[in-house]
């Protein structure tokens, strides 16, 4: 099997784990059509202040989300302390942009992270590099102002060092007033992507280096993420919204990574979009990524009110069913050694190896190679055998299978399980 280049945090549970939630939320539950709706609609800071002045999520439970997140089968979670609108969900010293200053008025990490722990999911932090409020972050190309036509002339008053002596000042809190955090998602770099003549942002204005010494500091144990445009400073890595076919190789070498993904097409609550996924598509998805080596970040984005709407909860729910049964399959599994048969992922974990079966054949499933390699089969969900190598040898050669295939013997019907899994134990 495949051995990943090593990491300065602790990975042991990040790839014992595989599967965590991700929550998006901020102010831009209010709006409800996208987290990037400051930017896309390029909204002022004053016609964005309704949305502050408004918000009370006075049905936030986070006992009930980390309950949800539980029974799903999470394991860790991974929460947006601050997104790109530049609005901090705890009560940090250094701005008034804050959630202890609207209406609701109390601290929002400090009770979640006590919620999730006690259910115990390793703690996570995503913290935006980008801060779209914050009076010296320069106008770019994602800034709400890149299109005013003094926003060269307005970047003259504004100073990078003063916002990156910022970043540091609330990261220090982050990790410093919550206790143990294991992973943390800083969010994201673009030095080349100039506009107008307004230029981007890589390490050199985020000041990296300065930032992941703090990091490390506070943290030595925290898994970082790889977009703080310091290669060499990366646990892990991120494709987001897409799924890779294979294990991600980064200058040749295998490397931990974690692919983020949404129910739907946006990460913040947005009420009337709907691309939600099809619950084959969610377990497809949380097993491909499996199967490549890779851990799935999963997101919900929750609502004004502070709940998870009933489309999330029953994606949710899909998950909770299915790994109910299924989750030997997931949970410290990995990328296999032996080649999956066509329509099928292969998981393993020592000698049991998993077979998931996307689309179901008629009668036979193959499995080149391991004819006498396996020592009992079975489905997972429900420990019935499965018949190996049931058929005899002129029917082997009737149907020009090669003599070192595994044969197992399905039933006709699909069994009731929205992705099979067949459990096989190695020699």
């Amino acid at each position: 099997m495949l051995k990943p280049k090593p990491t300065s945090g602790d990975s042991s549970w990040f790839t014992h784990n595989r599967f965590g939630m991700f929550i998006h939320w901020g102010l831009y539950a209010l709006p409800a059509r996208h987290e990037w709706v400051k930017s896309r609609e390029e909204i002022s800071d004053e016609n964005y202040q309704p949305y502050f002045d408004h918000f009370n999520p006075t049905l936030y439970d986070p006992q009930q989300w980390a309950r949800t997140a539980r029974e799903a089968g999470m394991k860790y979670v991974v929460i947006t302390t601050k997104h790109h609108e530049g609005f901090c969900l705890w009560d940090t010293h250094y701005t008034d942009y804050k959630v202890t200053n609207t209406p609701y008025g109390k601290d929002l990490i400090a009770p979640f992270v006590d919620a999730f722990r006690a259910e115990g999911l390793h703690i996570g932090f995503y913290y935006s590099l980008l801060d779209w409020h914050h009076p010296d972050f320069p106008i770019d190309v994602y800034h709400p102002l890149r299109n005013h036509p003094d926003a060269a002339e307005m970047n003259k008053s504004r100073d990078m060092t003063v916002y990156a002596e910022y970043m540091r000042n609330q990261m220090r809190e982050l990790l410093t007033n919550f206790g143990q955090i294991d992973e943390l998602f800083c969010d994201f770099s673009y030095p080349d992507r100039v506009y107008q003549g307004l230029p981007g942002k890589g390490r050199a204005d985020w000041e990296s280096e300065k930032l992941v010494k703090l990091i490390r500091e506070l943290q030595p144990k925290i898994m970082l993420n790889n977009r703080l445009d310091l290669p060499d400073a990366a646990d892990f890595y991120t494709p987001e919204q897409i799924q890779p076919p294979s294990w991600i190789h980064i200058n040749g070498q295998p490397v931990l990574w974690e692919t983020c993904q949404t129910f739907s097409g946006s990460w913040g609550y947005h009420r009337d979009e709907e691309t939600w996924k099809s619950p084959s598509q969610l377990i497809r998805m949380l097993v491909n990524t499996v199967a490549c080596g890779g851990n799935l970040l999963m997101n919900v984005g929750p609502t004004a009110r502070g709940t998870f709407d009933q489309r999330a909860l029953d994606a949710l729910a899909v998950y909770r069913d299915w790994l109910a049964v299924n989750s030997d399959s997931i949970y410290g599994c990995t990328q296999s050694e032996f080649t999956a048969p066509p329509d099928c992922r292969l998981t393993q974990n020592g000698k049991k190896l998993y077979a998931h079966v996307f689309a179901w054949p008629f009668i036979h499933l193959l499995l080149a190679g391991l004819t006498d390699r396996v020592e009992y089969a079975q489905f997972l969900h429900d420990g019935s055998e499965i018949l190996m190598n049931a058929i005899p040898d002129w029917q082997l050669e009737h149907m020009q299978i090669p003599q070192d295939t595994l044969v197992l013997t399905l039933p006709i019907k699909k069994p009731n399980v929205v992705v099979p899994v067949i459990e096989l134990t190695l020699k």
